[in-house]
């Protein structure tokens, strides 16, 4: 792997697998590695409930599609029957491989999980432990979140509610400046881990 673009996206691909070790990608089918090829990344996943499954490797071109893409390429792919010619069929390292073309599937949407930790994920930030913002959180079903997060002026918590959508990334950024509006803030009642609430639902 000499493309410097290529080593770019292998590394962009292991670090968005690496929760896929801990749970199934798909019933029945765990990540069990991200290996290099020339131009391409091929994704070890082992279909099976226990240690004995099959493993198979599944090769995606570097530039079929974006890393973001490639979990819900591959939940699509595990997830029904497939049928592949035998010029995309042949084996690795003792594994099936399977070459795989991206543009012709359909990439299953990311499960509510999978949307949360993306959001979350974005929210914490390593380096500022002495003053974090995102300092807890809480699954509340229909693809709601709520963020506990630190008042601007550090006097309290407030209770963000917010909707997993496609427009996260957009509302990740401006998440900090829509707390400190007051018009937004609410009374708490029912939440006695958070000060105020804010509903961003709807943003």
């Amino acid at each position: 792997m000499t493309d410097p673009e290529d080593r770019q996206q292998q590394a962009v691909i292991s670090r968005l697998l690496l929760d896929h070790l801990n749970a199934p990608i798909a019933e029945g089918c765990r990540v069990r590695g991200v290996l290099p090829a020339p131009g391409a990344v091929r994704i070890a996943i082992n279909a099976g409930d226990d240690e004995d499954g099959d493993t198979f490797l599944y090769e995606i071109p570097h530039d079929a599609v974006a890393p973001a893409y490639l979990p819900g390429i591959l939940r699509t792919t595990l997830a029904g029957t497939q049928i592949y010619s035998s010029d995309d069929i042949s084996d690795a390292m003792g594994m099936t491989l399977i070459r795989l073309h991206p543009e012709k599937i359909t990439p299953e949407p990311e499960p509510e999980q999978g949307l949360a930790l993306n959001v979350l994920r974005a929210l914490s930030d390593p380096g500022d432990d002495e003053n974090p913002f995102l300092i807890g959180f809480l699954m509340r079903g229909n693809n709601r979140l709520r963020l506990y997060v630190q008042h601007p002026d550090g006097t309290g918590i407030i209770g963000a509610d917010i909707h997993l959508t496609d427009a996260l990334t957009a509302l990740i950024a401006s998440l900090p400046s829509l707390v400190e509006e007051e018009e937004r803030h609410q009374p708490a009642p029912d939440d006695p881990h958070c000060d105020l609430v804010v509903d961003l639902t709807d943003w």
